[in-house]
């Protein structure tokens, strides 16, 4: 996507992620609980490295967390209207760079279902399943893991 940039999250962002989130057309029906309520604070975006993709008027395109100990990409997001566009590949190699930066050696991923082919067509491998935590995560979802070295 032509004029991108990847920054690093500050606290003023938390509103913006979590209106992304929440917009997610990809949580919509049976997958709604797993967000339902859920908010980016600002304490977490202060924790963990979380990136930004905006554009140059400074739109939100899309975002990702990545927690350090243990190893695990959070949370990933693009706002519906930028899916298809390179934005969330932008965003995985960027966490694979950070990841490495931070002498990661791999990251884990539970992934949403539908999300799990974009994952592995970016080099995640699937590692296992993860099993359900009702009532908010009534299905079993996909482990994966990308390699940084």
């Amino acid at each position: 996507m032509r004029s991108m940039t990847i920054r690093r999250a500050v606290v003023q962002d938390a509103e913006r992620l979590t209106a992304l989130i929440q917009e997610s057309g990809a949580y919509r029906g049976k997958y709604a609980s797993i967000i339902s309520g859920y908010r980016v604070t600002a304490d977490y975006i202060a924790r963990h490295r979380v990136f930004a993709a905006v554009d140059a008027v400074g739109r939100l395109l899309g975002f990702y967390a990545l927690v350090l100990e243990p190893p695990e990409l959070d949370l990933v997001f693009v706002a519906d209207g930028a899916q298809g566009k390179g934005v969330g590949r932008l965003l995985i190699e960027h966490m694979i760079g950070q990841a490495r930066e931070a002498g990661l050696t791999d990251v884990r991923v539970v992934s949403h279902p539908p999300a799990e082919e974009f994952y592995r067509r970016l080099g995640a491998e699937r590692v296992g399943t993860v099993a359900p935590s009702p009532p908010k995560v009534a299905w079993e979802r996909p482990e994966l893991r990308f390699t940084t070295v």
